[in-house]
């Protein structure tokens, strides 16, 4: 049997390519960045905290053996993202790979953020993505040079979503992003998708949106078909295929990753998993008497739980 939670690719897939990896010092980041390194990538890590991206690079570096380059940058800057890509041209050669992965949200009603708290999100999210992938796609153009670049968003970017409204912009205009120039640089050898992932807990990202005994009240592995959470390993392998040559075919796409869970949340009657059997052949048998089926569902689901029929 598959174990999901083992690397997908074989070794060496990822050879000589570099990769810079957005946010890659914690998280789904930091898990896709190791994946990656693993698979003989070259990996850049960026984020504001250098310490931690040192102490990220040499974990890395020890499992996999390959070189990891841990460069500070607050990706709102774009003269930081600039000197980013320099630097790593000058490690490492040339950048194959951009992997927009960096992020913040809060959760919480829009009425009680303050404009400085949107523009965080925003800036980080959205100035982040097309600070990096303008100034990239623009070195990768003048240098006639193929390229890849591979963003993180979510499966509400196309919905929108209540509680998160910052979030869901920004994501929204990455993912714009990422379908225009998958058009409009496809001619210059460049290569445009994204991943939208669903719960892929995090302790400390958790922990943060979801303080106090929130995060069991509100366990997303409920909301799931599958009945869980995803494990970061599925992510990296999906983010190494995205990355590699093997999907040169693919282009303009966002790529859902969440056991159905966007779907069931889609779906106006998703809720009647919570119906027992035991009703669902009552309701067969006495519709004609008691009305239609959905009548009952209601009754049901609004606290009537025991329907008598004669």
């Amino acid at each position: 049997m598959t174990n999901y939670a083992e690397g997908m690719l074989k070794d060496g897939a990822l050879k000589g390519k570099t990769i810079i990896v957005t946010g890659g010092g914690t998280g789904l980041g930091k898990s896709m960045a190791t994946y990656f390194s693993k698979l003989g990538a070259n990996t850049v890590i960026t984020s504001r905290k250098l310490e931690v991206l040192h102490e990220t690079a040499k974990e890395i570096t020890e499992h996999s053996g390959y070189p990891v380059l841990a460069l500070a940058c607050d990706v709102r800057d774009y003269e930081q993202v600039e000197q980013v890509i320099q630097d790593s041209k000058k490690e490492f050669g040339q950048v194959d790979v951009l992997l927009n992965n960096a992020a913040g949200n809060f959760i919480s009603p829009t009425e009680r953020l303050s404009h400085r708290a949107f523009d965080t999100v925003v800036d980080i999210v959205l100035k982040g993505s097309y600070n990096f992938t303008l100034a990239l796609g623009k070195d990768w153009i003048q240098n006639k040079q193929k390229g890849n670049i591979l963003s993180i968003v979510t499966t509400y970017a196309w919905t929108g979503s209540g509680y998160v409204v910052p979030s869901a912009c920004a994501k929204a205009g990455v993912l714009s992003m990422t379908r225009s120039l998958a058009v409009e640089w496809a001619k210059y050898g460049i290569r445009c998708n994204a991943i939208a992932p669903g719960p892929f807990p995090t302790k400390g990202a958790w922990e943060r949106l979801l303080p106090g005994g929130l995060k069991d009240k509100f366990d997303p592995a409920k909301k799931v078909p599958v009945g869980r959470v995803g494990d970061h390993q599925e992510l990296a392998n999906l983010a190494a295929y995205m990355v590699s040559d093997f999907s040169a075919y693919v282009n303009g796409e966002v790529i859902t990753i969440d056991g159905g869970e966007w779907l069931k949340g889609a779906g106006e009657f998703s809720m009647l998993d919570q119906v027992p059997e035991e009703l669902w052949e009552a309701m067969e048998m006495g519709r004609k008497k008691e009305g239609s089926k959905l009548k009952m569902m209601w009754l049901y689901l609004n606290g009537l739980r025991k329907v008598k029929f004669k």
